[in-house]
């Protein structure tokens, strides 16, 4: 069962940039489609961002498109989301998922105005 580690959250002033990791225990290059996720407090979930083909395409969301860019590293075995232009609506836990199974235990982003 693959395992999936994410780090890099931490409490931000609106504007600013931050780089979400997640360390993947299989060979990501095997993983055709992986993803991350945000669920804000008394919100639904929602992917922000994929990566597809085993990296090869991307697709972004419209809340996040032109801010977030998803990349994955497939010699580190690692998914990244780098986040720029952070806004106060972009706080919520994030998780990275591999799409249609398991999902890490996350890792929080505040932002503050």
């Amino acid at each position: 069962q693959v395992q999936l580690v994410e780090s890099g959250g931490a409490s931000v002033q609106a504007g600013g940039s931050l780089r979400l990791s997640c360390a993947i225990s299989e060979y990501t290059y095997t993983i055709a489609c992986m993803a991350w996720v945000r669920q804000a407090s008394g919100k639904e979930r929602e992917r922000v961002a994929t990566s597809y083909m085993g990296g090869v395409r991307t697709y972004h969301a419209d809340s996040v498109k032109g801010r977030f860019t998803i990349s994955r590293d497939n010699a580190k075995n690692t998914l990244y989301l780098h986040m720029e232009g952070l806004k106060t609506e972009d706080t919520a836990m994030y998780y990275c998922q591999v799409v249609g199974g398991q999902r890490g235990q996350g890792t929080q982003v505040t932002v503050s105005s």
